[in-house]
């Protein structure tokens, strides 16, 4: 096994373990606006660490610049998404979760 098999599994590893996190925190968040967090924070991550990954496997190649390309494009389209449709969802009014006080509790 070589040095370079080994540190592609390991950037594939921890880019698996980023979306698998993302999709949990997807899942467990209460509303709209924190479920963007993972969705844009966490995907970004492990979408890029994942490329990462594929381009030490393949060497220096144009694939490998491809993969560098993309990467690029990943980490300026996926948080400018996440923020615009956090902004859409604030002008067409989507009110965020809020913790509901106990009738007699003092805060």
């Amino acid at each position: 096994m070589e040095l370079r098999e080994v540190i592609t599994g390991i950037f594939l590893c921890v880019g698996c373990f980023f979306v698998v996190v993302a999709s949990i925190g997807v899942v467990r968040f209460p509303d709209f606006y924190t479920r963007l967090h993972p969705a844009g924070k966490s995907d970004t991550m492990g979408q890029a660490l994942i490329l990462s990954g594929l381009m030490v496997y393949e060497g220096v190649s144009v694939v490998s610049l491809k993969l560098f390309i993309i990467i690029v494009l990943i980490f300026i389209v996926n948080p400018a998404a996440t923020h615009s449709i956090a902004k859409a969802a604030y002008v067409a009014d989507v009110q965020p979760w809020t913790r509901k006080k106990e009738k007699g509790a003092d805060a």
